[in-house]
C-alpha cells in the first residue's frame, strides 16, 4: 500500500492550517495594552482601537482598520455594525498611554446606545 497519497493530504493540510492561523489576528494595529488577571467571557462583535502617536495626536480604529476615523465617526459607525446584533457588545483596545479621558468618550458611546463594552488588556 503506496502512502505517497497520504503525505500529500497531511501536507496539503499542514499548509492550510498555517495560512489560515495568520488570519485569526483580531486585533491587526500593535498596541501596547494594560495588563489584567481579570478574563470575561462575553464575546464583542465589534472593536474599537485608540492608538497614541505620542504627540497628544489618537486615533480611533473600527475593527483594526488602518484607516484612522474621527471621533464624531466612530458612534455612526458602530451604530451601523451592531444594528442587527441581539446582544450589541464591542471591544475597546487601547495603548496603556492612552488618557481614561479618550475611553471614557468611547464607553459614552456605548452608554447612548445601550450597548455592553468590554475594555481588552493582556493577561499578567
Amino acid at each position: 500500500m503506496s502512502m505517497s497519497s497520504m503525505t500529500d493530504i497531511v501536507f496539503l493540510l499542514l499548509i492550510f492550517f498555517l495560512v489560515t492561523s495568520t488570519l485569526v489576528n483580531p486585533n491587526a494595529l500593535k498596541l501596547m495594552l494594560p495588563k489584567s488577571t481579570g478574563q470575561v467571557a462575553a464575546k464583542a462583535t465589534a472593536s474599537v482601537s485608540i492608538k497614541d502617536w505620542g504627540d497628544g495626536r489618537y486615533t480611533y480604529h473600527i475593527n483594526g482598520e488602518e484607516m484612522p476615523l474621527p471621533l464624531s465617526r466612530v458612534e455612526e459607525e458602530l451604530v451601523d455594525l451592531l444594528i442587527t446584533e441581539e446582544d450589541p457588545t464591542f471591544s475597546i483596545y487601547s495603548d496603556e498611554s492612552v488618557p481614561v479621558g479618550e475611553i471614557v468618550k468611547v464607553m459614552n458611546i456605548a452608554k447612548r446606545n445601550h450597548y455592553k463594552v468590554i475594555l481588552a488588556t493582556q493577561p499578567e
